[in-house]
């Protein structure tokens, strides 16, 4: 374990030197360039540079892996060296030749801050920086790094600021580690859903409407339309029926959940109405608890437990914006369950039990739980929490549920949201990131704040435990990592198209649309294609359409009543009964396979 750890902050200075020899290389070939930030990210690093514009196209790097690669076979050492505020901005000003005024930028920051200043020196390179780095570029295998992107970054992520053009690089410890991740990140380019929806016709953004607020295509509709079927059915079979509240609310309602004191950032700016502020709603929870509060509950009542289909709008940044991974606009599969203190750990068992089932349907394995706890010594998120105990026992019974289960599960100090302790589903996506799909949150925060109590055995008043649970995430998550998953080749019983019907010639047309209306009237899916390109082509456009099943008809399958069956995964299945594939269709539909 400790060597792993010992590699892994090897690595860190190798590739944090590698951002500083990329910036010697932009360097020479741009003299001019502004130097803004290189740290080092998962598995690579990036450096920011303000360029000309359209100086540096992604075709150019090559030329500069070139030259880092001069550059390491030269020895550099990399030499740490202590200043001074004085000595470290006239180093960087216009009259000490380097004139880099995002770095003189820094300087002031850190002044303020009193933090200690340190350059580096390698070769003629002078940059500010904290370190750590190697002590020469001996230590570097120039085989194992690759220069893999530009893409444009505002100067501290602040859309207010300059865009700059930054350019990212990955580092491993030999040349094969290297070429299997690049094979892995071909893969998941492939696969990214943003492709796949070109390719599919499944969603769209307009910027005429606004970035991060997307458009569902029918295809793409239809796929989400049967995970809300499915997902529903689920819900209302484990007792959880399904409310609908208004995507606004006035502003008291988010100052008295805490959103407004936690979240203002993530949330739009008011809307006046009537002479009052009403916000688009970033939660369902605090319009949820309305509802509990519209009748007395007792006892008897619990749990109560309360599902939507919620949409919600979120601030997110430009840059952060990932097609539905990361949007403004998108709809929550949520749920709140109020119970009772001696029920919260079954009922945080139920919702494992619910998660399992769906995961199990999907397909979906190698996830693992993070019970995210408070971090008291951080004042800011925390400091304002007076029941401690309160949140340490939640934070023990989350613990207890985990361990009956046995599921695999990791720590997470200062994770916790700011009304509970929290479970989080951990998976890794197809670029090999962790990412969380699902998470389940305790709250012991809202019953306070509003008034959500009911009557025990005694006719005494009792606050009651929120559960906060969100077992998709959101539906545009969701379906982003199922069709990256699946790259788009999804089960029958999910796909937009179950079955395309191919006549060979004209002279079949008439039984492939008689072959059609048997599918339609079954309830299958099921399109037909023209005659008016060859059958290769329109198999292959099939294919690449990721249909599971194509029928052929020709005449010998019209004098049958049969098809010749392609599977899209399993290839040919030869000649069948259109009968009896109708039913076999049905029942695989019905198996969820």
């Amino acid at each position: 374990m400790n060597y792993a750890k010992n590699m892994e902050k090897n690595m860190e200075k190798i590739r944090h030197s590698l951002s500083h020899l990329m910036a010697m290389a932009v360097l020479e070939k741009f003299p001019k360039a502004k130097l803004g930030i290189g740290p080092t990210i998962e598995n690579g690093f990036y450096y920011d540079f303000a360029l000309p514009a359209g100086a540096l196209a992604e075709a150019g790097l090559p030329e500069l892996e070139k030259r880092m690669r001069e550059l390491i076979k030269q020895n550099l050492e990399f030499k740490k060296e202590k200043t001074s505020f004085a000595e470290a901005k006239k180093i960087f000003s216009a009259s000490g030749g380097k004139n880099q005024s995002y770095k003189l930028e820094l300087i002031k920051e850190l002044q303020k801050s009193k933090k200690p200043l340190s350059i580096y020196n390698s070769g003629n390179f002078i940059d500010l920086c904290a370190g750590p780095h190697i002590k020469s570029t001996s230590e570097i295998d120039p085989d194992a790094f690759k220069l893999t992107k530009i893409a444009g970054a505002y100067w501290k992520g602040d859309e207010k600021n300059p865009m700059l053009t930054r350019i990212y690089g990955v580092a491993f410890e030999s040349k094969n580690e290297l070429s299997g991740y690049l094979k892995m990140m071909e893969q998941a380019e492939k696969c990214d859903h943003r492709n796949l929806s070109e390719r599919l016709g499944l969603f769209m953004i307009d910027e005429e409407i606004g970035r991060g607020l997307p458009l569902w295509l029918p295809r793409g509709y239809k796929i989400r339309h049967k995970l809300e079927e499915y997902i529903y059915n689920l819900e209302e079979e484990n007792g959880y029926p399904h409310v609908l509240t208004p995507i606004l609310a006035k502003e008291n309602l988010y100052k008295k959940s805490g959103h407004l004191a936690h979240y203002k950032e993530e949330m739009y700016n008011p809307i006046e109405i009537d002479e009052e502020k009403y916000y688009l709603k970033p939660m369902n929870c605090p319009h949820h608890h309305s509802i509990f509060k519209h009748t007395l509950r007792s006892y008897k009542d619990l749990p109560l437990r309360i599902a939507e289909f919620g949409q919600v709008y979120r601030y997110e940044r430009s840059g952060v914006l990932t097609g539905l991974i990361r949007a403004r606009g998108f709809t929550q599969n949520d749920a709140h369950i109020y119970t009772t203190e001696d029920g919260l750990s079954q009922e945080i068992i139920n919702v494992f039990k619910m998660h399992k089932k769906v995961f199990d349907v999907f397909k979906i394995e190698g996830y693992w739980y993070r019970l995210s706890l408070p971090d008291f010594k951080n004042k800011e998120k925390f400091g304002d929490i007076k029941n401690k105990k309160v949140w340490e026992q939640g934070s023990k019974i989350l613990k207890k549920s985990l361990e009956q289960t046995g599921y695999k599960f990791t720590e997470a100090i200062g994770e916790a949201s700011f009304y509970g302790p929290k479970i989080d589903i951990q998976i890794k996506n197809i670029w090999g990131k962790e990412e969380t799909i699902a998470t389940i949150q305790v709250d012991y925060y809202s019953a306070d704040k509003f008034n959500l109590y009911y009557i025990d055995k005694d006719g005494k008043e009792k606050p009651v435990v929120i559960i906060h649970r969100a077992i998709f995430g959101s539906f545009e998550r969701f379906f982003a990592f199922l069709m990256e998953k699946t790259c788009g080749n999804l089960p029958l019983w999910l796909a937009p198209v179950q079955v395309k019907i191919l006549a060979i010639s004209d002279k079949q047309a008439d039984y492939a649309k008689k072959i059609l209306k048997e599918f339609l009237e079954n309830g299958i899916e099921a399109e037909m294609a023209e005659t008016n390109e060859t059958l290769g082509k329109r198999i292959r456009e099939s294919e690449l359409q990721k249909i599971p099943y194509i029928l052929v008809a020709g005449d010998k399958e019209l004098q049958n009543n049969s098809a010749s069956v392609r599977h899209h995964i399993k290839g040919q299945l030869g000649e069948i009964k259109i009968e009896e594939l109708i039913e076999k269709i049905k029942r695989e539909t019905k198996d969820k396979l």
